[in-house]
Parts: structure tokens; C-alpha cells; sequence
């Protein structure tokens, strides 16, 4: 009785010890949204997965549910605390409307095996929105922007214009940030043709160091353009004692 007490504690222990010490498969963020698409573009994202276990993470297949996308992993085996990124392509190509789809991600992590990420957007006919020339048409002020050398800590700011060149009403329906160091603030989201209005970027340099890029992208229903990026550049500074 002694006998088979001690074995199924033995057997229990280890249980539990496999269990603490696991991979844990976690994704920066599982969701992305491409917004409007223009039908025949082809867009990418780079989804960041990491391996919060005490194990080592093993991918053996990543999977998307049709043929339109691509996803190849950077690393298919990954320490505690590593990371890797995983390379999704969509062909919009003979498609239209809103589209859900999803990527899965098989490993060796035992309490989610099959990690599943997603992304949306909305597909538009590239011909229909140009009918008659009365398609709107968004256009920056600039595509770029560098702030140069600046100490660490310090928020930095830049507003670029933006104007409805097209003939039908202009309508942003986001804007994203690369990172959250940087935060943008429209003055309108919705411009009448000739119409112009201007978005405010700040960056935080806060923990940051040496060069750095980053950038702001637009979604709109511009049908030749329904996706513009504004890129930033920062040398920052070691903050002085």
C-alpha cells in the first residue's frame, strides 16, 4: 500500500513539474487589421510570437485557412523568453468585401497546441470607386519626417497636412501607430472634396537609444491609395546627468 502511495506521488510530482515547466506560445498581438484594400494589392504582416514558457517552444506547422495567404515563421524553435516573427501575405486578387481570416500555428505548447491569429480588412473594386473620375483621393503633405537628434526622455511633435484632392467625400477610418511611443491625433476624419485637415504626431523617446524608426499609416477609402505611410526618423541622445 506504502508501495503504490509513494509511486503515484511520484507520478503526480511529475505531472506537475512537466506543467510548470512548459513553452508558452503568446503573440504581441493576434489580430490585424489592413483596413481598405484595393482588390488585386498584396499585403503583408509580421505577427511577433514569443515563447513565455519555461521550455522550449517547438513550432512544427503553421497553417492559413486558403491559399491566399503565406506564412513562413523566422525560427521554428524558440527559448524561454525569445522571439520570432511570423511573415503573412493576402492576395486580394478576385475578391471583394470584408474578409476574416485566420492563420494557425501548431507547437509543442500543451495547453494551446494550435495558437490561432487573425486579420481583416475590407476589399474594394479598383475600377467601381473611379467611375466617372469622382473617386476622393487623399494627399499628404509629407511622407516623411526626421526629427533629428533629440535626448532621451523628451516627446517630440510634427503636424502634417493632408488635403481631398479626389471629387467625392474623403472618409479616414483609422490610423495606427507602429509602436506606443507614438500617438497621432486627426483633426478630421471625414474631408469634402478640396477639403484639408492635418494630423498631429507626437513620439516619446522615453527608454529609447540611438537611431529609430517608426511610422503612421492612414486607412482610407482613396480606391488608388486606401493605405499611406508616414515614416519617422530620431537620433536620440543619451539624456544628460
Amino acid at each position: 500500500m506504502r508501495k503504490t502511495a509513494i509511486l503515484l506521488l511520484l507520478a503526480f510530482s511529475s505531472t506537475i513539474f512537466a506543467q510548470l515547466s512548459a513553452p508558452r506560445i503568446t503573440a504581441k498581438s493576434m489580430n490585424h487589421d489592413f483596413g481598405t484594400i484595393v482588390e488585386g494589392q498584396v499585403v503583408s504582416h509580421k505577427y511577433e510570437i514569443e515563447n513565455k514558457g519555461t521550455a522550449e517552444l517547438k513550432i512544427s506547422m503553421v497553417r492559413a485557412t486558403c491559399g491566399c495567404t503565406a506564412a513562413k515563421p523566422d525560427k521554428m524553435n524558440l527559448k524561454p523568453g525569445e522571439k520570432t516573427f511570423i511573415q503573412v501575405e493576402f492576395n486580394s486578387e478576385n475578391r471583394l468585401g470584408p474578409q476574416d481570416k485566420y492563420i494557425y500555428v501548431s507547437s509543442n505548447d500543451p495547453v494551446n497546441p494550435e495558437f490561432k491569429l487573425t486579420f481583416t480588412g475590407v476589399i474594394v473594386d479598383k475600377n467601381a470607386a473611379s467611375k466617372e473620375g469622382k473617386s476622393p483621393k487623399l494627399k499628404l503633405s509629407k511622407s516623411s519626417h526626421d526629427f533629428g537628434n533629440v535626448e532621451e526622455g523628451k516627446v517630440v511633435d510634427v503636424k502634417v497636412g493632408f488635403k481631398n484632392e479626389g471629387k467625392s467625400v474623403l472618409v479616414i477610418s483609422d490610423v495606427k501607430t507602429s509602436c506606443g511611443c507614438a500617438a497621432a491625433l486627426l483633426s478630421s476624419k471625414s474631408l469634402q472634396p478640396g477639403e484639408s485637415g492635418s494630423l498631429r504626431i507626437e513620439l516619446d523617446t522615453a527608454n529609447y537609444e540611438g537611431k529609430l524608426t517608426r511610422s503612421v499609416t492612414l486607412y482610407s477609402n482613396d480606391s488608388q491609395q486606401p493605405n499611406q505611410t508616414i515614416i519617422l526618423f530620431v537620433n536620440i541622445l543619451k539624456r544628460k546627468s
